[in-house]
């Protein structure tokens, strides 16, 4: 959300904030770049949920994401949330999703950017509450709705209570993907995967912990959704160094990078990706990779899919550089990549 959105949406409803101009509600909403938690992170959306009750503020917010990711000439674009925090004024689900893909589709037709949304059940909340996600999304599929996804804190909250959710996502042949790895062990991934079901895993950070389940996930070509500066923030990763992206990377799992919050991180898809050129060097192939990645993995129909990844590879084709600049893989022997590899595996938060 844009911060001055945010304070004409909270003046207009008569919402009190800790702040009242962008320059004093920035502190407060943006993680910055010190170490935290990911419940210390998940704070910041106590503000932006406070403005975002009314059918006319969801419109709004998902109007004006789709724009400024049009901006950053983004083609595709999927939006996550979760309705159920968006009921304390009394909208009905059903309300808060049609007023959600409505700013997006309105957001289509005036920039031409292509949009999908994924509904999320929370780990915290009850598995009943999930399964009413799950049920959102088979009602909305095929008019927007494109995955199911299971976000929130990881302790104590395992993937597998909200089985029930994802049988149903399964059952009507909908995506879904889920947050794990970022503040728990492998051993919340291999639960989103075997149990779950999860066609993509949100973030995935410690899954160089386990090889048997990295090597699993990299011959499956399951993605990995992952979101470098907002990693580092919440302690996924203790800094850019110890960050495993490089060793996932030259080992060949499917890299996606992703913003996760474009607010509260304070990022954008092109930052992610100049941070990976800067601190991994990663070259002009290396970014075209993982672009082309992302792509692969959308949650599309594989027919336009593929008429969108022609588009793509054609207009990344037309960006050349030297060709004595090897990519990080060809630079990157593997008997060199442990180096990536955090030497604490047995840690857990």
């Amino acid at each position: 959300m844009r911060l001055t959105t945010i304070l004409e949406l909270a003046k207009k409803q008569g919402v009190k904030l800790p702040a009242d101009t962008p320059e004093t509600l920035l502190p407060l909403v943006y993680a910055g770049t010190g170490r935290s938690s990911l419940e210390e992170y998940l704070k910041a959306f106590d503000i932006t949920l406070a403005v975002l009750q009314t059918e006319e503020a969801l419109y709004r917010a998902a109007y004006e994401l789709a724009e400024d990711c049009h901006r950053e000439n983004i083609w595709y674009l999927e939006v996550r949330y979760s309705p159920m925090l968006h009921t304390q004024t009394g909208l009905s689900l059903s309300q808060i999703v049609e007023s959600v893909l409505l700013g997006l589709r309105h957001a289509e037709r005036d920039f031409g950017i292509r949009t999908g949304v994924i509904l999320c059940g929370i780990r915290s909340s009850s598995a009943d509450s999930s399964l009413r996600m799950a049920e959102l999304c088979v009602a909305f599929k095929n008019r927007g709705i494109v995955g199911f996804d299971l976000a929130g804190a990881e302790l104590n909250h395992p993937a597998k209570v909200h089985k029930q959710a994802f049988q149903l996502i399964l059952d009507n042949n909908v995506n879904c993907t889920a947050h794990a790895g970022e503040a728990y062990g492998p051993e919340s991934i291999a639960q989103a995967i075997h149990y779950c079901g999860a066609h993509r895993i949100g973030h995935g950070t410690r899954l160089r912990e386990s090889g048997d389940l990295l090597n699993y996930m990299c011959d499956h070509r399951v993605p990995l959704e992952i979101c470098v500066s907002s990693n580092i923030q919440t302690g996924a990763a203790e800094s850019l160094d110890s960050h495993p992206l490089p060793f996932y990377y030259t080992y060949g799992l499917r890299c996606t990078i992703n913003t996760d919050n474009r607010l509260v991180t304070g990022t954008t898809i092109s930052q992610e990706l100049m941070l990976c050129h800067q601190n991994y060097g990663f070259t002009l192939e290396d970014v075209k990779e993982v672009i082309v990645a992302g792509f692969k993995s959308a949650f599309l129909p594989h027919r336009e899919k593929s008429e969108l990844l022609k588009k793509v590879n054609a207009e990344l084709a037309k960006f050349q550089e030297p060709a004595s600049i090897g990519s990080i893989k060809q630079r990157s022997p593997k008997n060199n990549m442990m180096k990536h590899m955090s030497p604490d595996f047995a840690r857990e938060p």
